[in-house]
This record gives structure tokens, sequence and C-alpha cells, in this order.
């Protein structure tokens, strides 16, 4: 069976976050397993909840989100990235992260690399 991962290391306005975006919907689509997204460097920005991405822009986190509730995708953030990035700041309480990720480890990257017969990174 084809399975996928995806690592995206570009913040969510970038080009490249849509390339990412449009890349995963065209797998799940196909009825590719695609096992998780892991947010990784600058894409650790995506969890933020507090982040406001101009109306006139492509609203990736939107559509993020929207992947995570329509096919249960697994959406991973690293902690160590998203504390330099401010994101999450120590403490559950002090966390702003959108609730459709998870905030974890690269340990789990290296779960969704195994658990995944190819692994794209964006």
């Amino acid at each position: 069976m084809n399975t996928l991962a995806v690592v995206v290391t570009t913040p969510p306005y970038s080009h490249l976050t849509i390339t990412a975006l449009t890349y995963v919907e065209a797998a799940l689509v196909a009825g590719i397993d695609v096992v998780g997204v892991f947010f990784y460097q600058d894409g650790a920005m995506h969890a933020n909840k507090d982040i406001s991405i101009a109306s006139d822009e492509y609203q990736s986190i939107a559509h993020w989100q929207q992947l995570h509730q329509q096919y249960k995708l697994p959406l991973h953030v690293c902690i160590t990235a998203a504390e330099k990035r401010g994101v999450v700041m120590g403490s559950i309480d002090n966390e702003i992260v959108n609730e459709a990720f998870t905030v974890s480890g690269l340990g789990e990257l290296v779960e969704l690399a195994t658990k995944a017969s190819r692994l794209v990174q964006f």
C-alpha cells in the first residue's frame, strides 16, 4: 500500500506551503494513506493559533485544519521549533497551539518515516 509522510519546513505565507497543501490533498483524494504531516523549523508557525494571515492571501492554516477535520490527517508540530518561534512557551498554560496540531518531538518524525513508504519535505 502507498503511504506518505510529509515534512513542512516553510512558513504559512510561503508559496511552497501552498505546494505542500496541494500535494497532500491530491494524495488524500487519490486514496494514498498520508500517515502524518510534521511541521519543523519555520513550519512550526502553522500551529500558532494567534497568527493572522491577510484576508486577500492564501489561508494555509485554515486549509490544514480542513484537511485534518475531513481526513483525520495527523498534524504534528516540533516542540523545539515551536518554542523557538514563541508557539510553545514552557507550559501548557502558555501554549498558543492550534487545537488541530499535536505537539511532538523529533521521535514522532522518525515514527512517521518508518510508517511511510515515501517521505517528502517542503
